[in-house]
């Protein structure tokens, strides 16, 4: 059986300032939400945050960005946040932007063990400045290193006891691959059942991967907002 926490402030109260913590989410489509407000809380600071993006202006990462306790941002898009941009331009935080699919695979790369690998997006650009190059087939490839974390924040829909873990659609995105990539992962759910009640199947994020769970209530705030005139 995996630690099941009381709060999201004991889930998350060995994370330390300087730490570096992968965070599932796309947009804010299957973010931790509870876990990152405790980390606000918490006011953990000096932090190297590895997700897809650096949610919005005053939710997901955005509150995190607000307080600057982030140091450094591993992300593959920017475009919803208003302070981070900012904060980039005024030079208050250090950002390596990565194509999305370079950013996925760096992740799983960490999470299978393979230290590194070659791919052809961003060869030509600045992406690939000071990054080894070597031609396979007559076609340029640029090495790209893999990613790990001291923790990784991940969301999902339903948990057994033993920490096996199923999402909900497209909030599944980064969520499996960083379960796998982090020394230490918490899983925050929506629903804790017993042992046997999960289909396996079913499942899509062994409990190998995951050191803790957390049941949470989840907002589900919507990004962009779209209505009809």
């Amino acid at each position: 059986m995996k630690p099941i926490y009381s709060s999201a402030s004991e889930a998350i109260a060995t994370i330390q300032d300087g730490m570096t913590l992968m965070v599932g989410g796309f947009g804010l489509v299957g973010i931790p939400e509870q876990l990152i407000l405790a980390l606000v809380e918490k006011e953990v600071k000096d932090l190297t945050i590895i997700s897809n993006n650096c949610g919005v202006d005053d939710w997901g990462l955005g509150l995190l960005l607000k307080k600057k306790q982030i140091k450094k941002m591993i992300g593959s898009y920017v475009g919803e946040n208003k302070e981070f941009e900012r904060q980039v331009l005024s030079g208050e935080i250090e950002v390596e932007l990565t194509p999305q699919g370079t950013l996925a695979e760096k992740i799983r790369a960490g999470g299978a063990g393979i230290p590194a690998f070659f791919t052809p997006a961003g060869v030509g650009t600045s992406v690939a400045e000071g990054k080894e190059i070597r031609v396979f087939n007559s076609k340029e490839y640029v090495l790209e290193e893999a990613l790990h974390a001291d923790f990784s924040l991940i969301r999902a829909a339903k948990a057994d006891r033993f920490g096996n873990l199923i999402y909900n659609k497209t909030a599944q995105n980064f969520n499996p691959i960083m379960a796998a990539a982090g020394t230490f992962t918490i899983a925050e759910v929506e629903e804790i059942v017993e042992v046997g009640d999960l289909d396996p199947n079913q499942v899509q994020t062994p409990s190998i991967y995951v050191q803790g769970i957390l049941e949470a209530h989840q907002e589900k705030r919507i990004e962009r907002l779209t209505t009809r005139t």
